[in-house]
């Protein structure tokens, strides 16, 4: 059985880039104090990003999670399908 590689980086980049960095990041923007250790930890990974109250650097997390989150759920499954072949 193969694994849709395709569909397994959509996947990440929605969870990642939507969910997890979207979300929190508005919601950051709403209550200030929501999610900054994580957004912190995330400014420390990703250059150019910054844990500050910006919508421009939500904008900024947001597309870097798509992204991040396309490779992290591409390479697992690419990897999967040369091993189980």
């Amino acid at each position: 059985m193969k694994l849709n590689v395709r569909a397994l980086a959509i996947a990440g980049a929605l969870i990642w880039g939507l969910l997890a960095m979207l979300l929190t990041g508005i919601a950051n923007l709403i209550w200030p104090n929501y999610g900054q250790d994580f957004l912190q930890i995330i400014a420390s990974v990703y250059p150019g990003y910054h844990a500050t109250h910006s919508f421009a650097q939500v904008v900024v997390g947001t597309l870097y999670g798509l992204v991040d989150g396309a490779g992290c759920g591409a390479v697992p499954g690419w990897l999967y399908n040369r091993l189980a072949a």
